[in-house]
Formats: structure tokens, C-alpha cells, sequence
């Protein structure tokens, strides 16, 4: 094993000083205008600084600005969401940029200034997590909590570790990733030192890990894979929205970052020099049968969208291998503006047309003379204990079935994200495996080109 020089690390991935000194800039710009304006009417609000960016945790490039309009606990919801919009739109309306619309526990606004992406929130001012009102409300308690507890070594530490899981596909933890939150993995460095400390627990890690860094004791109200009580608010587990396969990947993405003579490797992006000709290859020498289909996405928040989509593919997946079809691998991607594709690799998609129908067992008499009433004696016979029936297959081809299915009044064979049935029924075609994405393909592929190097 080979040591690291991670300030060689640090040099290409934190933000220099001129990038900090322009975020500041920005950062200050709206929140004088934003407090000043609140003074002048009368709003009885404070404006906050929050986020990776408040905790000196962001990444180079990735410094965007979270500023949180905090309104006293009695505001009844309408005035908050009133006021923090109107004055989001006035500070808009003062840089001359645009606002754009988003929803949490309610509305906030996005934007961009000076080439930095800006998020103006309006949240409640809670002291602990008990006053709790609406989910964002946390944040600034986040916030507050990370800059007391976490040195100046320790925010080079999250760095690295952000890094490394964004190179390993295991960093985000919005739906499309579901992976490691910032806020958790500060909680990692704090709680285990550094990075290299927190690979090495890591790799060691069971499912319903628990990490407590203040003893509320309350780990045993979860049952997640990964536990980590919010010092902020001892009811709830930071880890929550981390998916089993992305934890399953941090650990074995650790596991071969130790015993790897790479590590640099594993902070930079992957050197691709792809072209559909060879990926086309790749998948001739699989000799699997490929199913693809593209269909428009609706207007939806990427949060509503990628767990529909994500659902729909998994439901498709099920009920061909129910009906005997083998899926190998199915995935979908989005180019979340458009449309969407669904990708089958089939290690089966055609099949002889008789099925075995199995019934019960030979030894529960009434249900064997019901089943043998239904199908008629003669066409019955056993297979191990059971009685079966031998009956023709509704579909023998995959893409007949998925013909079948996306129609109005089949579509109720699988659960499909709700927002996504009218669109997939009027919208959808077959397409040919070239016109899907190129990188997505490649990804299909090579599952495991992120966590090794």
C-alpha cells in the first residue's frame, strides 16, 4: 500500500482563494439586500448563510449558495411563504436575474448570480429539532452545529471524502443518486477523524450500522442500513434517504481504495475515450437480446420524476420474469427534460408457447379437487408433490408483452409511477440501442468501473 499526498489532492479540488473571495462577494450582496429589505418593511425575519458553503465543506466548482430567511416560530405559513417569496423576487428583481420556482416543505426560489446558483429559502428559526415545522427548518441547526465541532483539518477531511464518493458514484443524496448527503458526510469525519479513518470503519460496516455521536440513544427507532442520529434532532437518522446498493458500494469503493496501488485514481474522473461502435460490440458479445423503448417524461420536480421512473423499470422487470421472460439487467435514464428510456437486457425474451401451471399440494384434498375440477382430470398430473396442469403461454415474444402491457387497459398489470401512465401509453416507441444515450450504455455495461481502479 502506497501513502497519499493528499495536499497534492486538496490542490485540485478545493476552491482557491479568488473563488472564495467571489462567493463571498456574492453571498453578501443578497443577504444585505434581502436583511435590508426586511428592516425596511417591517419583517420580522434574520437572514442565514447555510450549507456547504457556510461550512467551508464545498468542493471547487460546486460552491453554490444556500441563504435561508428565517421567520419567528408563531408566523403562521401563509405570511412565510408570502413574504420569503416576495422578498426572493424583489432581490431578483435588484440583480436583474430571474427567479425559478421549487417546492420542499413549500416554495422556494432558485436562481443564478455572477455565475454562482442561488437558493433563497424561507424556513422557521428553531432552536432543537423539537420545534420542528417543516423539513428545512433543520439546516440552519446543520449548519450551526458542523462550524462549531469541525476544525480546520477536519473540513479538508470532508473534501477528500466528498471527492472520492462523487468519483465513485456514491455521492448526492437526491433520488437520481441515492447516495451519501454533505450534512452526513461531515458526520463521518467528525465522528471517525479523517478520511482515511472513515474508509477503514467503513469496510467494516453491517447492515444497521449505527453512529451516535451525541448517545441520544435512539438508533434502535430505525431500521435502515445505515444509521446516524442527527446531533440536531434525536428523532431522526441522517442516513435515511442512503439506498442499500450505494452503501454496499462506499464500502466495497473503501475496501479497494486501501489495498490499491491508485489511489490517486480515485479522485479524478474515469479517462473515457468511448464511441457507440465499440459499445455496440460489447453488447454482440453478450449475445443478450436488447429490449428499448423511449417515452416523454412529464413536468415534474427531478425528486418526483426519478422514483417513478426508477419504479416503473422495476415493475416492468418483475412481471417479465414473473411470466417466465429472464430479465438479465434493466435500467433507465433520463435526459430529465425530454424523455426517457427503459433498457432490457433479456437473457431470454422468447419462449416455447405451454407452461406449467402449479397447483397445490397432492396432500390437501379439497384444493386438489377444485384445481383438478377447473383444469378437468385428465390434463392434471404431479410434479414433485404438487398438482400441475400443463396450459398455452399468453405471450411467447417479450416485446408482444410489453406491447400488451403499456396499453390503457393493461397498464394496470405493473405499478407505474403515477404521474408517468398517460405519457408512457401515448408516447412511447421502440427504438434501436444506438440512439440511447452513449455514456448510459457504457455504464450498463461496466457496472463496476467506478468503485475500482
Amino acid at each position: 500500500m502506497i501513502a497519499m499526498d493528499y495536499e497534492a489532492i486538496l490542490k485540485d479540488i478545493k476552491p482557491t482563494e479568488s473563488e472564495k473571495e467571489h462567493i463571498d462577494s456574492v453571498s453578501y450582496k443578497i443577504m444585505k439586500f434581502l436583511q435590508d429589505a426586511c428592516d425596511e418593511k417591517g419583517i420580522d425575519a434574520t437572514i442565514n448563510l447555510v450549507g456547504s458553503v457556510a461550512k467551508n465543506t464545498a468542493l471547487k466548482g460546486k460552491s453554490d449558495i444556500d441563504i435561508f430567511i428565517a421567520f419567528p416560530l408563531d408566523t403562521n405559513k401563509k405570511e412565510l411563504k408570502d413574504n420569503g417569496l416576495k422578498l426572493a423576487h424583489e432581490c431578483c428583481d435588484e440583480f436583474g436575474i430571474t427567479p425559478q420556482h421549487h417546492y420542499a416543505s413549500h416554495p422556494y426560489v432558485t436562481t443564478f448570480l455572477e455565475g454562482c446558483e442561488v437558493d433563497i429559502v424561507p424556513c422557521y428559526a428553531i432552536e432543537d429539532g423539537d420545534q420542528l415545522k417543516s423539513a428545512v427548518d433543520r439546516t440552519i441547526l446543520h449548519t450551526r452545529y458542523i462550524k462549531g465541532k469541525l476544525s480546520e483539518n477536519q473540513q479538508d477531511e470532508v473534501l477528500l471524502l466528498k471527492r472520492f464518493m462523487a468519483m465513485t458514484g456514491t455521492y448526492g443524496s437526491e433520488f437520481k443518486v441515492g447516495g451519501f448527503a454533505g450534512y452526513l458526510c461531515e458526520l463521518l469525519i467528525l465522528f471517525y477523524g479523517d478520511f482515511e479513518k472513515t474508509l477503514k470503519a467503513a469496510i467494516n460496516w453491517k447492515f444497521g450500522h449505527e453512529i451516535d455521536i451525541e448517545e441520544y440513544g435512539t438508533a434502535g427507532n430505525f431500521k435502515d442500513p445505515l444509521i446516524v442520529i442527527d446531533p440536531t434532532d434525536k428523532n431522526r437518522n441522517v442516513g435515511a434517504a442512503l439506498r442499500l446498493d450505494k452503501m454496499a458500494e462506499f464500502i466495497q469503493s473503501a475496501r479497494n481504495y486501501i489495498f490499491s496501488d491508485n489511489k490517486k485514481d480515485y479522485f479524478y474522473p474515469l479517462n473515457k475515450d468511448l464511441n457507440m461502435e465499440d459499445v455496440l460490440k460489447e453488447f454482440e458479445a453478450r449475445n443478450s437480446d436488447l429490449i428499448a423503448f423511449k417515452f416523454r417524461i412529464p413536468d415534474i420536480p427531478l425528486d418526483t420524476l426519478h422514483p417513478q421512473l426508477r419504479k416503473t423499470c422495476q415493475a416492468l422487470e418483475r412481471k417479465l420474469n414473473s411470466e417466465e421472460f429472464n430479465v438479465f439487467k434493466a435500467d433507465y435514464w433520463s435526459d430529465e427534460i425530454d424523455y426517457c428510456v427503459i433498457l432490457l437486457e433479456m437473457a431470454s425474451s422468447n419462449l416455447n408457447n405451454v407452461k406449467v401451471n402449479v397447483g397445490p399440494k397432492v396432500f390437501i384434498t379439497q384444493a386438489c379437487e377444485n384445481f383438478a375440477a377447473k383444469y378437468g382430470r385428465e390434463n392434471c398430473y404431479i410434479q414433485d408433490d404438487f398438482l400441475v396442469h400443463m396450459q398455452k403461454r399468453e405471450f411467447v415474444n417479450a416485446v408482444d408483452m410489453i406491447k400488451y402491457i403499456l396499453t390503457t387497459e393493461h397498464i394496470g398489470l405493473i405499478k407505474v409511477g403515477k404521474n408517468l401512465k398517460k405519457s408512457i401509453i401515448n408516447t412511447y416507441e421502440f427504438i434501436d440501442i444506438d440512439e440511447v444515450d452513449l455514456e448510459f450504455l457504457d455504464d450498463f455495461l461496466n457496472p463496476g468501473q467506478y468503485i475500482s481502479r
